[in-house]
């Protein structure tokens, strides 16, 4: 079995409820104090964790309109943007960073980040942060990923998009520079995400491919998606998170609201507890169930030296004769003694056929 992964000393792991992770990225909608309420809501609504993002407009691109910087997808939530305008838009201001790091300790949820780039990390190491996460777009950035796992805190690599070869690429580089906590997340890089390109099949397989914890980044509406990953294996999963969809947002259309949220904690806990572990037989709790199963009954009064047919014995409810099954083989067998109707059958009071 893989060793836990330990986050500000939650364990994560086969043995553990799945780890739930807030991720605000901008739904913060640029005010701080909306930025503290979605900490507050997530720690209301059962999360383990918030997730920022840690990124300048500048840092991430180049302002400038050329081919390939605006989003010509017009199926896209964000279409017609320059990619400069959207980040400077979503980013998370860093002098906020440690106000809400602060705040995060305060409530007693765990906070990390995403940092896109070398001074990203920097700066995250300042705050002593306990883990980090790679985003989808950024899993083939080794070099990144590198820096990342050299601070020796757990790393969670996103592989949206990513083929097999590149996630080996991505693991690879992290175990390169000693990387032991290693948590992969199966994700569908698409805003919203749809139940049928998940895949979440490849969960088990990703866990024993790169021998990891394997959880799930959920795009999807809903929490059918995660409910069914937990059953899979997942370990941890990632939901983006607003206080309401209706205020709007560069992510808001696709994030869980506190109810839902509260919601995914519940669900994502009770599939976990129903896996349990491979069982036959009545449990304990079954043990006052096991009376109401059909038995042989007298249906109708026997006199002694009287055969037995199915028309004087029959299974019926509750099971204090003898079991179902046994019925052919006492058809045919005779009453030593007078049997009342409602008698529990049992052997000792027929003779004959066996």
């Amino acid at each position: 079995m893989l060793e836990d992964i330990v986050i500000d000393g939650r364990a994560i792991g086969a043995a553990h409820k799945p780890y739930i992770v807030a991720e605000l990225s901008g739904n913060h909608n640029q005010s701080i104090d909306r930025a503290i309420q979605l900490i507050d809501a997530a720690v209301d609504a059962g999360a383990d964790a918030v997730k920022l993002q840690t990124y300048t407009a500048d840092t991430m691109t180049l302002n400038c309109r050329m081919p390939g910087f605006v989003i010509d997808n017009p199926d896209s939530l964000w279409a017609g943007r320059t990619l400069y305008d959207l980040y400077e838009e979503a980013h998370t201001p860093w002098e906020w960073h440690q106000q809400l790091f602060a705040h995060a300790k305060k409530r007693n949820i765990s906070m990390f980040s995403s940092p896109f780039d070398k001074t990203a990390v920097d700066f995250l190491e300042s705050l002593n942060v306990p883990a980090y996460k790679i985003a989808s777009f950024e899993c083939t950035d080794l070099a990144l990923i590198r820096y990342v796992a050299a601070t020796g805190k757990p790393l969670i690599i996103s592989t949206g998009m990513a083929t097999a070869a590149e996630i080996e690429e991505a693991v690879t580089a992290a175990r390169s520079v000693g990387c032991k906590q290693l948590i992969l997340l199966k994700c569908t890089s698409t805003y919203p995400a749809t139940a049928a390109n998940t895949n979440i099949s490849t969960i088990p397989h990703l866990r024993d491919l790169f021998n990891c914890h394997v959880g799930l980044s959920d795009h999807t509406m809903g929490n059918g998606v995660s409910v069914a990953s937990v059953a899979l294996g997942a370990v941890l999963i990632e939901k983006h998170f607003t206080l309401d969809r209706a205020d709007g947002g560069v992510d808001s259309t696709f994030s869980m609201e506190p109810a839902e949220l509260r919601a995914l904690c519940i669900d994502t806990q009770s599939a976990f507890a129903a896996m349990g572990s491979i069982h036959y037989g009545p449990l304990k709790v079954e043990e006052g169930s096991v009376q109401f199963r059909r038995s042989v009954y007298a249906v109708k009064d026997i006199a002694k030296g009287e055969r037995l047919t199915d028309e004087n014995i029959r299974t019926i409810r509750p099971g204090f004769g003898l079991p179902a099954k046994d019925i052919d083989r006492l058809i045919g067998c005779v009453a030593t003694e007078d049997i009342a109707a409602a008698t529990p059958m049992s052997w000792d009071l027929v003779t004959g056929k066996r």
